[in-house]
């Protein structure tokens, strides 16, 4: 059950014109109060033919009018109008049941609190089977107003007990974090005009899907102008940025000027002060020997970062950066991801945009890694060879898991709820992404010899899930895939081993294909030679004192290959 509280207006009887008239599309029937702050002798045009909707409106303006004449001042923002809707799938409620229901949204809205003989006037309105609208005027009538503050919050938490009370469907607690529901002018305006989105919730997806792309809050806003978003920047004396609104081009008032929304008005986390925080934190010193090891391409960057999200989310504000982050990767995935990807990779980042906020707060600079994949990713002229592609998707089907499974540990059931529908999304692309590379791997499976060795390494790394590895139907692929890789110097028990400690094979659908995407990416480059490695660094130590040391270089690089890896069958 939704109860949904709407801006303030100042005409009782045109609300009530359209609460009894036949609706935009006749969709009202039989309206009729259910419910008010005194039946007795309360004027219902649904029910008296002889009662009129400037009688039902003087009745409840009354207060209103009293207030208007001892002050002078007229109020004009006294009507309150708050929907009440019912599941689809809910059962029939009956009149007297939409009443005390009514009642009950009044009281905790603090409309009309129990026992307050004071307070304000208020009628429900039922033209349909599953909703009603509750009327009120805010002025008491003592001539005082209303404590309205939260009056929504309190009115959901309501809702959520009434669900309980009459066995409805139960909806999950809302934190205040959730992008405000688009209005029904803001809904009617699109249709209008033939847009599919409102103007809010366009601006929404323009905006995060810039974000990639920007390294500051300047950078961003010149992105979107050039993107052709209506930028009204907020400037001091100095001409600092101090805020901004963005407005959808075609979008105007009633004197054909541009319609600016404040960006905290769009999504909660889209002020200026929280991108400028994730836009612009800092990135540390790269160490030297970090640039020789680094991954080659962007794609195989971005899968790396998300290799220690796991430990990256042990500390709360360190969690809803890199969840925040993820975001971003999804997005600039999105972006240069294959047209055959890129519906349900748009999917996923639009869903997992509410998965990127909570009340915990950010500690954005925790989450520079992933924050800088997803704009490398974002800034890349060239696409994704196959491989690399399946591996980054499946690397975030996984981040989405962990993500909604911390979001879960935490309470936050819209988040968790989001998250979920963005691996469904991102679960579909990566099937899609990785059927191809299964295809070519299959079509040159190691001989039989070579895979019953395989197969024994796979349940000495692996034994708890040796069985559903080797029945899975991409067994053949992962046996390719490991062959692939022994042929690189990899040792094939001990990438088993490395690559199932990444991320638990519980849940996995298909571990055989997990293990591929991670195998694929972990054993890329050819396995170095720990000996060689050694001499190396004992070389670049001692050459001024021992003319030796390169020769002992040489020799160990030539060393041969251990007895496990000399006595393995060929493919």
């Amino acid at each position: 059950m939704i109860a949904a509280i709407k801006a303030p207006g100042a005409n009782t009887r045109g609300l009530l014109a359209y609460l009894y008239g036949r609706g935009r599309a006749d969709e009202h029937l039989d309206p009729h109060i259910v419910a008010g702050f005194a039946m007795l002798g309360m004027p219902d045009p649904g029910r008296d033919e002889n009662a009129t909707l400037t009688e039902l409106a003087r009745h409840l303006d009354e207060p209103v009018s009293l207030r208007n004449s001892e002050f002078g001042k007229k109020i004009t923002d006294h009507v309150w109008h708050c929907p009440v809707r019912a599941a689809p799938e809910d059962r029939y409620l009956s009149d007297a049941e939409w009443g005390e229901i009514a009642q009950r949204i009044v009281e905790a809205a603090g409309v009309a609190p129990a026992g307050d003989d004071l307070a304000c006037r208020w009628i429900a309105v039922r033209h349909a089977d599953d909703h009603i609208h509750i009327l009120a005027t805010t002025v008491r009538e003592d001539g005082r107003r209303p404590k309205l503050h939260n009056s929504g919050i309190r009115a959901g938490d309501e809702c959520r007990q009434i669900e309980k009370d009459y066995g409805l469907r139960q909806l999950n607690k809302g934190d205040g974090t959730a992008a405000r529901r688009p209005t029904q002018a803001e809904m009617h305006k699109a249709e209008r005009l033939g847009w599919e989105q409102t103007s809010k919730e366009w601006l929404q997806d323009r905006i995060r899907a810039a974000i990639p792309h920007a390294r500051s809050a300047e950078e961003l806003l010149a992105y979107l102008e050039a993107d052709g978003v209506a930028i009204k920047p907020k400037r001091g004396p100095s001409g600092d940025l101090l805020g901004y609104a963005a407005g959808r081009p075609g979008d105007l008032n009633e004197d054909d000027e541009q319609i600016f929304h404040p960006g905290g008005k769009i999504a909660p986390d889209l002020s200026l002060p929280k991108l400028r925080a994730r836009l612009e934190s800092s990135r540390p010193e790269e160490h030297p020997t970090a640039r020789r090891n680094r991954p080659s391409t962007p794609w195989h960057k971005a899968t790396a970062a998300l290799d220690t999200l796991h430990a990256d989310l042990a500390d709360d504000a360190h969690a809803q950066a890199h969840i925040a982050a993820l975001g971003e990767l999804i997005e600039a995935t999105a972006q240069k991801a294959p047209d055959n990807l890129r519906m349900e990779l748009r999917s996923a980042s639009k869903a997992f945009a509410r998965a990127e906020r909570s009340q915990i707060r950010a500690e954005d600079r925790a989450a520079h890694a992933l924050r800088y994949a997803a704009r490398d990713i974002a800034h890349t002229a060239t696409g994704p060879d196959g491989s690399a592609l399946a591996a980054l998707l499946a690397t975030l089907v996984w981040a989405a898991i962990i993500a909604s499974r911390w979001h879960e540990a935490k309470r936050h059931a819209h988040q968790a709820d989001a998250a979920r529908k963005a691996v469904q999304h991102l679960q579909a692309a990566a099937d899609c992404a990785l059927t191809p590379i299964l295809t070519e791997l299959e079509a040159r499976t190691p001989k039989q010899r070579a895979c019953l060795v395989l197969a024994s390494d796979v349940r000495a790394a692996v034994p708890d899930h040796a069985e559903r590895i080797l029945t899975d139907s991409s067994w053949p692929a992962l046996a390719t895939v490991l062959a692939d890789a022994e042929a690189r110097g990899h040792t094939p028990h001990q990438l088993l081993k490395e690559v199932a400690a990444q991320r638990e094979l519980d849940t996995a659908r298909q571990p055989a294909r997990v293990l591929i995407t991670r195998i694929e990416h972990t054993s890329r480059n050819p396995a170095p030679n720990r000996r060689a490695e050694a001499a190396r660094r004992r070389s670049t130590m001692t050459a001024s004192l021992s003319p030796s040391g390169p020769d002992v270089a040489q020799a160990s690089a030539a060393a041969p290959a251990p007895a496990e890896q000399q006595h393995r069958p060929r493919r």
